[in-house]
């Protein structure tokens, strides 16, 4: 009688060691992950990503929605089996119909044996090189002495001039019969370009790009309020092509940084935010803008009275109206094809995301988005300081 082999042969267990060292080495080694993700994942992005991008829509949410059915048919169906074991349906010989339901089960069990350990490898591969390597790299530092600080006072300022910006590039953007902002245009393309714009200050966001891709089940994510995925799996950056407009091109750009190995939200937060406000088209411009205008407004309601915000340029209603996620008739059509309530939904995803955000070492969780706020800071009054010149 033949010996049946390990799930795991040896090939595999070899690569999951190797990960297993490579993770290692970056948890212990800011050097060695700054070395990979500036030498050796632009490499995998440009071949890796080359080949997704070829297709029209998301391979990551492909894979994505095929993983999920994996993990659910596989434990339906030991349960299944499980408990048809116990009542002693399956191993009793009266019968053909209950021998060939064995031999069935069995057939199944067999894929699921071999199938399963070679799915894990490669996931295990793939996230170590694509993901987690990159959460053990240097944070991005703009100023000259590696400060962070910043007073009320500059914050007013900034708040300030990004309010005003956000009004003025309200009225001067082009808008429809209704009175909606419209792109003309290849918005993926100029998100690329948009972002090959600051590669010369910045080397790492600098190579090929992959193709910005809009999502099938955008209406799921705007229940998640989640306006694009990086899917490590397929190198794509992807976004939520439900919610309004405006919001798409600053998305473009936070998940095109993250497929130049800058995983960190702030991060990408503020590359798309800098890309975008570079921009020479001027719909981008409005978009780098509103898509940080919410965390430096919030930063200065929490800092000063009321009567000290109310002293202070307000928003405009065109831009309160422009700066909406999703509008109430876009709700509503969510809701109507809503599988599961949006309520519930959000707080999964909001508790999933700061999870993997907290197990990857980001301390503060889903809170790091709001954390850009520091990084304009530093590239405005440190990096940059007669940017803001303009406002004053």
């Amino acid at each position: 009688m033949k010996k049946k082999s390990g799930a795991f042969s040896l090939p595999m267990i070899i690569i999951i060691a190797f990960c297993i060292l490579f993770n290692v080495l970056g948890i212990i080694s800011t050097s060695f992950s700054d070395y990979y993700v500036t030498n050796v994942f632009p490499k995998i992005t440009s071949i890796y990503g080359r080949i997704t991008s070829i297709a029209p829509f998301s391979v990551g949410e492909i894979l994505l929605v095929f993983i999920v059915l994996y993990v659910v048919f596989t434990v339906l169906f030991f349960v299944v089996h499980t408990v048809l074991l116990a009542i002693g349906k399956i191993k009793t010989n009266k019968g053909k119909a209950f021998k060939s339901t064995e031999n069935i089960f069995k057939f199944i069990s067999e894929i699921l044996y071999r199938t399963t350990p070679v799915l894990l490898t490669i996931t295990i591969a793939i996230m170590s090189l694509n993901c987690f390597i990159l959460y053990h790299c240097s944070k991005l530092k703009l100023s000259s002495d590696g400060s962070d600080d910043y007073t009320l006072e500059q914050l007013t300022e900034l708040r300030d001039y990004v309010v005003k910006k956000c009004n003025s590039l309200s009225k001067q953007v082009p808008h429809d019969e209704n009175g909606n902002v419209v792109f003309n245009g290849n918005m993926a393309q100029t998100a690329i370009e948009a972002m090959q714009g600051i590669s010369s200050e910045f080397p790492r966001l600098s190579g090929f790009y992959v193709t910005p891709k809009a999502l099938y089940f955008s209406d799921f994510m705007c229940q998640q309020y989640m306006q694009g995925y990086y899917f490590p799996f397929s190198m794509e950056a992807n976004y939520n092509d439900t919610m309004n407009m405006l919001n798409k091109p600053f998305t473009m750009c936070h998940e095109l940084a993250h497929t130049h190995g800058y995983i960190y939200e702030d991060e990408a937060n503020f590359f798309g935010f800098l890309a975008c406000i570079n921009s020479d088209d001027i719909v981008f411009q409005y978009s780098g803008y509103l898509g940080v205008l919410n965390y430096i407004n919030n930063d200065f309601y929490k800092a000063v009275s009321k009567e000290e915000y109310n002293s202070h340029v307000k928003i405009s209603d065109r831009v309160k109206y422009d700066n909406e996620f999703l509008s109430q008739d876009g709700w509503t059509k969510v809701e109507e094809n809503a599988v599961i309530r949006t309520a519930t939904v959000k707080k999964a995803a909001n508790a999933f995301i700061d999870t993997n955000l907290k197990v990857n070492g980001v301390a503060s969780g889903k809170v790091s988005y709001t954390e850009v706020v520091g990084l304009i800071m530093d590239y405005y009054y440190n990096d940059n300081p007669s940017y803001l010149q303009v406002s004053r």
